[in-house]
């Protein structure tokens, strides 16, 4: 059973809650060491923290003199939730996205796939595990070989888009960054997020070309985007499509 969307109007550590804009906040009150009343608003809701000394009715009216920022962070964070794909589920006949196409899992016991956990069969991706296998082992079997992909992948491409750039790059790692596709060091060390594996090859391209971009440009200046082009004509549209892609979560 998938856990119950979060509700960002009430903090599910909330011990206090106010009206702002006719709209009741349930938030997370807790006071410490700090000169000033501050605000967060993130995934669970809002939360407050306060100096010892102020009293309550001064941080309500700070709460009231910024309702219309907060009602808008709260807004924001809704909007991502109900855009928030569905937990990725493990198991046999679920989906899993590779190369920007949904692969079938399929339980396939009788074989080690030479150690590599599974194999991919057309649109269905073998998995050799027990019947008794659980959630958590298709997770892991399954990821393994996901970044085990994704690192042979990354190489290949990196080591295509290098000499059209004139670059040269050190090393490639993946990186599991809660917000960053990938980054690029002035050593030429290159990081990319594995998850890029799951999205279609022309995205993957997008990604390892602006990283080895930045081997000539450590900035995101008109110069920097110029040799993005110079390989991908067609860089805008890529970035757009990536900025609307929405993974699920483990």
């Amino acid at each position: 059973m998938s856990s119950p969307t979060p509700d960002p109007l009430r903090h599910p550590r909330a011990n206090r809650a106010c009206r702002l804009g006719g709209v009741t906040v349930a938030y997370e009150f807790q006071r410490g060491q700090r000169r000033t009343v501050g605000l967060n608003v993130g995934p669970l809701g809002l939360s407050v923290r306060a100096p010892r000394w102020t009293p309550l009715a001064e941080v309500e009216g700070f709460l009231q003199a910024k309702a219309d920022w907060v009602l808008d962070k709260l807004r924001q964070v809704q909007e991502r939730q109900r855009q928030a794909p569905p937990a990725q589920v493990w198991a046999e006949g679920a989906r899993i996205a590779y190369l920007g196409q949904a692969r079938l899992l399929v339980r396939d016991p009788a074989h080690g796939f030479e150690g590599a956990g599974a194999a991919l069969q057309g649109d269905r991706l073998l998995v050799g595990l027990p019947l008794q296998a659980g959630p958590e082992q298709w997770r892991q079997t399954v990821q393994a070989w996901l970044r085990r992909e994704a690192l042979a992948l990354f190489t290949q491409r990196l080591n295509h888009f290098a000499p059209q750039l004139g670059v040269r790059h050190t090393r490639v790692g993946l990186s599991n960054a809660g917000t960053r596709w990938g980054s690029a060091r002035a050593d030429g060390a290159i990081r990319l997020h594995w998850r890029l594996v799951q999205l279609p090859p022309a995205l993957i391209d997008y990604v390892v070309v602006h990283e080895l971009s930045h081997l000539r440009e450590m900035n995101h200046s008109p110069a920097f985007w110029r040799v993005v082009e110079s390989v991908l004509p067609d860089q805008d549209e890529r970035r757009r499509a990536l900025r609307r892609i929405r993974l699920p979560s483990d």
